[in-house]
């Protein structure tokens, strides 16, 4: 068992959405909320627990399934299972999150539609058994996980200087910052959506300039 888990194709459907297959910064799908959430590290890690858990369980039940459902109707069934865990999504974080939900706001709602999670329902979970369904739902959620971890800090921390709500950067004579700068100033433009675009951007770019596998040829 333990063997069969750590296996080097297991493995490969983890670490390949990191890098070389990364949802976001390579196959450019579900990047709406990197730019739209991710003015806050709290907010990107709760959209990005959230993705995890939706994609998960859709995967689990899709390709529990996948032997019963007829294939004209696929996608209503998908839809109907990502939609159904949303909801459950939604509601959790009303219950026990609310001032996250309020700054969420529909964003949450949106991950029906997460071309990222309907990509892998339809490309992997429908087509393998439950538990390397499984696997390759979570390799795919830790590639757009931190993505957008790394969108929200840099913004909120330039933007704010904090991160979560613990203040890092300050000018000079500011006692509650841990790191006092003379002079420093926060770029209230990393706070606006197109400084989530040229962030996501730095990240292909580096991405690509480092892996020679995903230069196009001319």
């Amino acid at each position: 068992m333990s063997n069969s888990l750590f296996s080097k194709k297991n493995m490969k459907l983890i670490k390949d959405p990191l890098n070389d297959s990364n949802p976001i910064s390579i196959q450019v799908l579900g990047i709406c909320s990197a730019l739209a959430i991710t003015i806050m590290l709290e907010n990107a890690f709760v959209m990005s627990m959230a993705v995890l858990f939706v994609m998960v369980f859709s995967s689990l039940f899709v390709s529990l399934l996948r032997n019963l459902i007829p294939d004209r109707i696929r996608i209503i069934v998908q839809l109907v299972v990502v939609a159904t865990l949303v909801i459950t999504v939604d509601q959790f974080l009303k219950a026990f999150l609310f001032d996250v939900s309020k700054q969420l706001s529909v964003f949450v709602g949106l991950i029906i539609t997460n071309c990222i999670i309907m990509g892998r329902l339809e490309a992997f979970a429908l087509a393998n058994k439950p538990g390397v369904s499984v696997v390759d739902a979570i390799g795919n959620a830790l590639g757009y996980t931190w993505i957008l971890l790394v969108v929200g800090f840099v913004r909120e921390l330039f933007g704010t200087g904090a991160i979560w709500g613990f203040k890092i950067l300050g000018t000079e004579g500011d006692t509650e910052a841990l790191l006092s700068i003379p002079g420093y100033e926060h770029n209230g433009l990393m706070l606006f959506p197109p400084m989530a675009l040229i962030c996501v951007a730095v990240i292909i770019w580096i991405q690509r300039s480092k892996n020679t596998k995903l230069i196009e040829a001319n």
